[in-house]
């Protein structure tokens, strides 16, 4: 097989990141200060999928860094179900590649309607979920022709990452996001053979994390659906002990994203706990022992490092799909957009 789009777009993250970083600097600087100056009471987010996935790692970036409560909104309470929200005094972000979705766009457009400081998260900063938003980060990624977003996802969830620590004048987490484009260069080289080697006959498995590293683990089950149809299922390490667990028998493959910081003990007492117990148990930790430590590379912030986690796990599951026999670019029942009412 020829490299895959989705091969070619893992190894285009970095450069993505850094015109982001670069060219995009400008739209994320001005959002922040308009959130600034709004100064909200709380955060809500609007999205479906990956983008959702970055939602949920925003949500504890915004907590851990700025203090913030942060609800997500179902789209469908706007579009569906017509419902009005009081979101006067609230930011909304709401983050899609396309800018399309319907549902999307009109919670969005509900939430500006309620006197919301909305912000749009997109690559198509023309599109209508940036009409109907008073802010607008384009991602800048660039073309993504694989179904499963990568770089899209990666750098939505930079920009949100970006606007909170400009937000927060919070100079050690900025510095960091800009040290970032490296990491995600060295991290989409890392090599989790002893991983792909394990699952290559594997249909069902866990993903844990714990803090923003679960919305990591939420993204990684969703991909191995959609290009290796695995059955993954994603949990916080907090909660699979506590019904989860049940399935787990010999040699259940569990593969734990675990980033530096005050979650990694935790989640990682879980995972020796399930290695002990006889599962199959990859962890990216050096405190791994029973289990199996994958390499990775470690950040200067802990909210930078779920990002170089998850884009080694992109690397990962390219390679894992075509030796599973698959074309990751072509699933037989998804398409790139999906625009749901």
């Amino acid at each position: 097989m020829t490299q895959t789009h989705m091969a070619r777009e893992v190894a285009e993250i970095p450069a993505a990141a850094r015109r982001l970083l670069g060219e995009g600097r400008g739209a994320i600087e001005a959002a922040a200060a308009d959130l600034r100056d709004v100064n909200p009471a709380f955060v809500s987010t609007v999205a479906r999928g990956s983008s959702d996935h970055a939602a949920t790692y925003l949500k504890y970036a915004c907590e851990l860094s700025l203090g913030l409560p942060v609800a997500s909104i179902g789209p469908s309470v706007a579009s569906i179900f017509g419902a009005r929200l009081k979101l006067g005094g609230a930011a909304c972000f709401s983050i899609s590649q396309s800018g399309q979705s319907p549902d999307i766009v009109a919670m969005a457009q509900a939430a500006s309607d309620a006197q919301a400081c909305t912000l749009a998260i997109t690559n198509q900063p023309d599109s209508p979920l940036a009409r109907a938003s008073r802010n607008t980060v384009p991602i800048m990624a660039g073309p993504e022709l694989s179904v499963a977003a990568t770089k899209t996802f990666v750098t939505s969830a930079l920009a949100g990452l970006a606007v909170l620590a400009h937000w927060g004048r919070d100079d050690a987490l900025i510095a960091a996001i800009d040290a970032l484009p490296d990491q995600l260069e060295a991290a989409a080289r890392l090599d989790w053979s002893p991983l792909r080697d394990a699952l290559l006959a594997r249909d069902s498995m866990y993903v844990l994390g714990r803090g923003p590293s679960y919305a990591m683990a939420c993204e990684a089950a969703l991909k191995f659906k959609e290009t290796c149809g695995i059955h993954a299922e994603a949990y916080s390490s907090a909660e699979v002990l506590h019904g989860p667990v049940e399935i787990v028998g010999g040699d259940y493959p569990v593969l734990v994203l675990a980033a530096r910081d005050a979650a990694e003990p935790a989640a990682m007492g879980v995972a020796e706990q399930l290695a002990t117990r006889g599962a199959q148990v990859f962890a990216t930790s050096d405190l791994a022992k029973a289990a199996t430590r994958l390499p990775f590379v470690a950040t200067s912030h802990p909210l930078t490092e779920p990002l170089a986690l998850i884009t080694g796990f992109y690397a990962f599951i390219e390679q894992l799909a075509r030796a599973r026999g698959r074309n990751p670019d072509t699933p037989a029942n998804l398409r790139k957009v999906t625009e749901t009412t």
